[in-house]
């Protein structure tokens, strides 16, 4: 657990002693963490943000090629959320094929939260899917969410795109303008958990907007009309 930290939080050290030990294979290790991350539901503990911010610096050094390493990261994360759409919209209907509540595991498992995800992504999926991109383990999550609520594909592709080119562009372009500067370099732990902490504040911002919007509504019984009898 130890190293594991270590490693994320002195990304950009591990990152430098990789490409160097392995050349241009590095961009394929880059492709793999990426496409993990975003595309298998069981690896959101894999490092994101942080990737592309340490990437983005290495590239600025010359290390990495700017070009090469955007195109690299740019069709891992289309991929990765591509396939993670593919197995959510696979597996969901299999796993969600409860039709009672006679249990609590059929609870959990009944097809109506498939409908309501449909719903949602209907209407909402594109604010999500490319928000999502921003928010560690969210990101992981949310195409396979998607793919199980039977989100319109097209819509998904366009969003998917449009989160990626914007996910990839800012966090490495953020490593490739400040990823070399002093104070940025000599403290890139504290940099990492800004990152991340940056990177929840649209979730959290996003759902007590929510909350404060349900309680806004007015309440069932108070649009109830009223009838003969009632107190």
């Amino acid at each position: 657990m130890n190293t594991l930290i270590d490693l994320f939080l002195h990304l950009d050290e591990q990152l430098l002693v990789l490409t160097t030990a392995y050349g241009p294979w590095i961009y394929s290790l880059l492709f793999l963490v990426v496409f993990a991350e975003t595309g298998l539901v069981i690896t959101p503990f894999l490092p994101g943000d942080s990737l592309l911010f340490a990437a983005g610096a290495l590239a600025a050094t010359g290390a990495l090629h700017p070009l090469v390493a955007t195109t690299v990261l740019l069709v891992a994360a289309i991929a990765g959320d591509a396939v993670n759409y593919a197995a959510g919209r696979y597996f969901g209907p299999r796993v969600f094929s409860a039709h009672d509540s006679s249990s609590w595991w059929h609870r959990l498992l009944n097809r109506e939260h498939l409908a309501r995800a449909h719903a949602f992504f209907e209407r909402y999926g594109g604010k999500a899917v490319v928000m999502g991109r921003f928010v560690p383990i969210v990101r992981t999550f949310v195409p396979f969410v998607a793919g199980a609520g039977a989100m319109s594909y097209s819509k998904f592709v366009f969003y998917n795109v449009v989160g990626a080119v914007l996910w990839v562009g800012i966090c490495l372009g953020a490593g490739y303008a400040f990823g070399n500067v002093p104070v940025v370099k000599n403290n890139f732990s504290i940099v990492v958990l800004g990152i991340i902490a940056v990177s929840v504040v649209p979730a959290v911002f996003e759902f007590i907007r929510s909350r404060r919007r349900s309680a806004a509504l007015p309440d069932a019984k108070q649009l109830r009309p009223r009838r003969a009898g009632d107190v």
